[in-house]
Formats: structure tokens, sequence, C-alpha cells
């Protein structure tokens, strides 16, 4: 029986659950995070068309510190903070660099940073938000956190991701397995309400495949990706459900015999206004996507 509260959402994410996931998983990370490598090593690309000379950056949910690190080799002059909901993840990003040049580490929550206005230069995300369960407000606070003119770059993930999965478990009961990911439009239409000036906002499909439908299974309990839904089964996922649930995903078997697990990945940046105003956000128009595909 689902013991969800009347007036909380099926998909609100329950933030203890979350952390939980992540510092669980905190040692299992690094093998199973492909794709959150694959999509950073992206997202630091884009940096090498803007020009930056920033003094004090922050890795916003720097999971166990792969983009912190490179953060820290690209800038050799700035600070670079790596903050994450998960002590162990902090811990573990603490360790990144070389000797004498170290991140610093913070556990904090991204609805309630712990820092003075207007501190940072840029502020990277990789991948975490998605797990905000109010986008507008997260990225308010961001705002509020870089100083007038400063860059946010980040990836998140769109309605699209993972559909296979979802699709699949819709068929077999009527709990939420997946989380709901955030339209591209009102990604950018998120930025402008928080404060952000000229956002750019693109998105990519990424595929990786699978021999069986329990490594994709695997692969997201390894990288604390857990089901934290409101509306998610509060009890344990019995043999037979989970094997309707296999049974289900077979009409996505590829001809070559191996199984899609479909990311839509959502990059975006805008700046920081020189002067904070109050005026009303004109609408957010994106760019086209493009495609890639992707195998584990």
């Amino acid at each position: 029986m689902n013991d969800r509260t009347p007036e909380q959402p099926l998909h609100t994410l329950e933030k203890a659950r979350t952390r939980r996931g992540f510092e669980r998983a905190a040692g299992t990370y690094d093998a199973a995070a492909v794709l959150q490598r694959e999509v950073g090593s992206r997202l630091l690309e884009r940096l090498d068309y803007m020009r930056l000379a920033p003094q004090r950056i922050l890795d916003l949910g720097c999971g166990t510190g792969f983009v912190t690190e490179r953060l820290l080799a690209r800038y050799k002059q700035a600070e670079v903070i790596g903050l994450d909901l998960a002590p162990a993840m902090v811990a573990r990003t603490r360790t990144r660099g070389r000797w004498l040049r170290h991140p610093l580490g913070v556990c904090a929550d991204v609805m309630q940073l712990p820092f003075q206005p207007a501190c940072m230069d840029l502020m990277l995300s990789n991948l975490m938000l998605q797990w905000v369960n109010d986008l507008p407000a997260a990225l308010h606070e961001c705002v509020q956190a870089l100083r007038p003119g400063g860059l946010i770059l980040f990836s998140t993930f769109g309605p699209d991701t993972l559909k296979e999965l979802r699709t699949s478990w819709s068929q077999v009961d009527g709990f939420t397995h997946v989380s709901r990911f955030t339209d591209l439009h009102d990604v950018g239409d998120a930025l402008l309400a928080a404060g952000f000036r000229d956002p750019v906002v693109d998105m990519e499909m990424m595929t990786l495949t699978y021999t069986q439908v329990r490594e994709l299974l695997q692969d997201l309990k390894g990288i604390g990706a857990n089901n934290a839904t409101a509306g998610r089964n509060r009890g344990l996922t019995g043999r037979q459900r989970l094997q309707a649930f296999y049974q289900a995903y077979e009409q996505f078997r590829q001809p070559d015999g191996r199984y899609p697990a479909t990311y839509e990945v959502i990059y975006g940046h805008a700046w920081a206004p020189e002067i904070r105003t109050q005026g009303r956000p004109e609408r957010f128009v994106p760019v086209h996507p493009v495609r890639s595909q992707g195998s584990r």
C-alpha cells in the first residue's frame, strides 16, 4: 500500500531519501557513472568558447569530484568548491587534485546555499538540477550567489529520460518509478524567472544499451539514483512484479538483442545580471536539438 500523504504530489522527490541514495553510492559511483562523466566532459568543453578568468568557482552537485578536479586543472589560480547534498560524496571530492592544491568541499542543499551573496564568478552543475522539486527557486539561489555578470553552466535531464523504464513499469503497476523531468522550454523560462539574463538552452538525446535490463538497474543503483518519488511503492518489489517489468521491457529490445536506455540531456548557460531588476521576463526560445548514441 502506498502511504503517501494526501498533500504530496506523486512525483515530489523526498530529499532525505535522495541524500541517502547518494550517500550509500559514494563507493560505487565512479564505476557506474559512465553517462555522468561523458555529459560532464561535454559540459566542460563548452567553457572553451567562453572568455573567463574566474577567481571562485562552485561545482554544484559535485558527486565524487570528476568535474571539480577538471575545473581545478583548468583554472589554476581559482578557488574551486565542490558542493553536494551527500557528505560521503563531498569527502571524496576533497581528495581530488594534486599535492598542495585540492578543492574545498561543502555539504549543503542548493535550496539554501551557504554563501554570501555575489561571491561566485562561475557555477557549474552536472546532472544535479533534476533532483530539485522547485527549479526556479533553486536557480534563484544560484543567481544570488553569483557576482554580477557571473556565469552558470549546467546539464540536467529532460522528460524523455528513461522513457523505456517508465513505460515498462507503467504496464506493471500504478506506482511512480521514474522522476518527472523538466522540459527544455520550462528550463529556459525558469532561468529567466530566477533573474538570469541571455539564457541559451539546447538538448541532445543519448542512448546507453545493455545486454540485460538488470544491468541498467544496477547502474542506477550504483550512482545512487534510487526512486525517491513520493508515489513510489513503499514495500519490497517482489520477484513476480520484477519479472513482469522485465517482460514489459522486451518491447524495446533492439535487433542486436540489446536493451536501450534513453537520456534526454539538456544543457544550458546564462549570466547573472549586472544590475538586479524586477522586470517581467521575456519568453525563452530554444535552439534546435541534436542526437547522439552510446553503449554500455
